[in-house]
């Protein structure tokens, strides 16, 4: 006796056409259109993880070069004189010291200035 797939066939596009949902035009009425859509959104989902953190890295760099350059010292001049006397603040606790903390991150520009 053969087997019919019509069950798993439709659950199979039920699922694809509800992962295609807000998509626009035929991508949510066709199940051909849709799983093209649904594979690239999950390529680009994919993808973007790992550039989010690397747009978030260039984002801090960017908090912590302003608010040092307001104090007198660039950014890579902060961090090497931060290496050098032992300090070990990553950039991520550095730029939100830079932002909300503002009179913390100016002791960590002040330590970092004595020679």
């Amino acid at each position: 006796m053969r087997i019919k797939r019509g069950v798993a066939a439709r659950a199979k596009h039920k699922k694809i056409l509800k992962s295609a949902k807000g998509m626009q035009h035929y991508r949510t009425r066709s199940f051909r259109l849709g799983k093209q859509g649904v594979i690239k959104a999950l390529r680009y989902g994919y993808r973007d993880r790992r550039n989010r953190k690397r747009d978030l890295r260039a984002l801090w760099i960017t908090r912590i070069n302003n608010a040092s350059r307001e104090l007198g010292v660039s950014y890579s001049q902060l961090i090497a004189g931060m290496k050098s006397k032992g300090i070990n603040l990553d950039r991520k606790i550095l730029a939100d010291l830079a932002v909300n903390n503002p009179e913390a991150f100016k002791k960590i520009v002040n330590t970092v200035k004595e020679k």
